[in-house]
């Protein structure tokens, strides 16, 4: 267990100098984007002013504080990219392997699409799919892959004049979480929030029953758990010899903790974890310095919170026959 004293000890002498270093082109960075705000500012008013003694419409100059608006974003994420990246590989790989040696973090890399899919924990069809920040390696006995992903799915609408409007829709987003699991199983068993009980009672019940898209509907004994959680299995003896009676324990414990909600899918014999948040995990600074212990904390906490569902979990218990 890493003790406060390691931390800072791995701060001074692992992670200061590189810091240092990173903290002169923040500030440089920085000093840019606030010359560029003034440009854009100066820019806006003068055009809005001219829109103005031209007696322009209102729409005209809520067009140019849009564009100005766009064009700050984009200069800032344009004059930043190269900085969060470096942040990410010089810092952010050194936390990773403060917290396990055995863990290796590839900022650009995410899990995978097929993968995200191949889980079942989602049935709308994906338009977009994006993702960063992929953690992969052995912990203890157990193969892990997370990484942060957003699912979206997108809707065309043409209104009376014939204009088309495109909108995304959030599928998911947050962590995503895959691991090899301790039993083995061929079937697919798959654990979702159960809003429809929560919200309907025994209507509820009955709304799950007729979600065609699933698989059976699997009832279990533990009461608590069937207020959280509606099961699904494509075989009702499989998802309860794999939803054991400590499994589902572990498994509300571990809803209390991240107070999010919480998807879980067994198939292939291994276990997949959807854990929704809009937290972007892993971001250096760019307004505020980054030569800051508790900043690496936050990120030290976030890398063990995905870890940590090994042992939330309890998957590095092999009493079964998987190896």
């Amino acid at each position: 267990m890493k003790t406060a004293g390691d931390l800072q000890r791995f701060y001074d002498n692992e992670l200061l100098p590189v810091l240092t270093d990173l903290e002169k082109r923040r500030k440089a960075i920085f000093r840019n984007i606030v010359i560029a705000f003034a440009v854009v500012l100066f820019v806006a008013g003068a055009i809005g002013a001219c829109s103005l003694r031209s007696q322009g419409s209102p729409t005209a100059l809520i067009m140019i504080a849009v564009l100005g608006i766009m064009a700050l974003v984009t200069i800032g994420m344009f004059l930043s990219k190269g900085f969060i990246r470096d942040f990410k590989i010089s810092v952010i790989g050194r936390v990773a392997g403060y917290c396990d040696p055995n863990l290796s973090y590839l900022p650009e890399s995410y899990v995978s699409r097929a993968e995200f899919e191949s889980s079942t924990l989602f049935k709308q069809g994906i338009d977009r799919y994006r993702g960063e920040d992929l953690g992969s390696g052995q912990l203890g006995k157990t193969a892990v892959r997370f990484s942060e992903v957003h699912a979206e799915y997108k809707t065309t609408t043409r209104d009376s004049r014939g204009r088309t409007r495109t909108q995304w829709h959030t599928i998911f987003k947050g962590l995503f979480f895959i691991a090899d699991f301790n039993k083995h199983f061929s079937g697919r068993t798959v654990v979702l929030p159960d809003t429809a009980e929560r919200f309907f009672g025994r209507f509820g019940q009955t709304l799950q029953n007729m979600n065609l898209s699933r698989a059976d509907l699997i009832k279990l004994e533990d009461p608590e758990f069937e207020r959280q959680f509606v099961v699904y299995g494509t075989d009702q003896v499989e998802s309860r010899y794999i939803l054991s009676t400590s499994l589902m324990r572990r498994i509300l414990e571990f809803q209390k903790e991240v107070d999010a909600p919480l998807h879980i899918a067994f198939v292939a014999s291994q276990i997949y974890i959807a854990v929704s948040t809009r937290k972007n995990m892993f971001e250096p600074r760019i307004i505020k310095t980054i030569l800051d212990i508790d900043l690496i904390q936050e990120y030290v906490e976030d890398l063990q919170f995905a870890m940590g569902m090994v042992e939330d979990l309890n998957l590095n218990t092999r009493i079964w026959s998987k190896a």
